[in-house]
């Protein structure tokens, strides 16, 4: 796939993974739709990628959590970009690790909505778009949760299990529509994210969140009869 002036949605494109993704994508060429709750890091990212090549950034300040605004903010940005021929599920949230009983129900339901519900929902409502167009993609980044079983993880786990199993019927439903699909299952990631669940853990020894958007960009590029359906990275 031919990268330049390819028209993108990143969700949580403000920091971590999802930032890293948009940077590598606007020096490939692609038109970006950044998708994050924080608005003033939603807008430095977009600074960051117009900075690039010149490249074209639009920012969509948007809750996952919340059913009805995800339902809505699909039509928003193919309206605002024209149209839309990838879409990169790559936001999520962490729990802090322990048995079932001791995550909180409100974490619970956050983990789910935010990790599964919410990407099942964007997918859901750009498909059409996505179908309409020469060369479309989707690719989730995951996580290696929704592959290895590890203890404490019961609810984030079931998520990425879930977008698994989501990404795999995907990609067998649109096999004839031309729109490809690819999971990435990465091992730990040096991020904010599991700080933002006040989980102490040692960061610096996992994968760089710039290395691992190389691999989107990778991925993404390969042509129709070398494209990766799974990718799994680790330490």
């Amino acid at each position: 796939m031919d990268l330049a002036g390819k028209r993108v949605a990143v969700s949580g494109g403000s920091d971590g993974i999802g930032r890293h993704i948009c940077l590598k994508l606007a020096e490939a060429g692609c038109e970006l739709a950044i998708l994050g709750r924080d608005i003033a890091r939603l807008e430095a990212v977009k600074r960051e990628v117009e900075s690039v090549n010149g490249a074209r950034a639009h920012i969509f300040a948007a809750d996952l959590n919340d059913t009805n605004l995800v339902s809505g903010l699909s039509a928003q940005i193919v309206s605002q970009m024209g149209g839309l021929d990838i879409l990169i599920n790559n936001a999520g949230v962490w729990h802090k690790t322990g048995p079932l009983d001791t995550i909180d129900e409100a974490m619970l339901l956050q983990t789910v909505q935010v990790n599964l519900t919410a990407a099942m929902i964007l997918t859901r409502n750009v498909l059409p778009t996505l179908r309409a167009q020469s060369e479309a993609a989707v690719l989730n980044v995951i996580s290696k949760s929704g592959v290895i079983a590890q203890a404490g993880q019961s609810v984030y786990s079931a998520s990425k299990y879930g977008m698994r199993g989501f990404t795999d019927v995907l990609k067998e439903d649109e096999a004839e529509s031309g729109v490809r699909v690819a999971g990435l299952y990465q091992s730990g990631t040096n991020t904010g994210m599991f700080a933002k669940a006040a989980e102490d853990v040692p960061n610096h020894i996992f994968t760089e969140p710039d290395d691992l958007a190389d691999v989107v960009v990778f991925m993404l590029s390969r042509p129709a009869k070398l494209w990766m359906h799974e990718v799994r990275v680790e330490l």
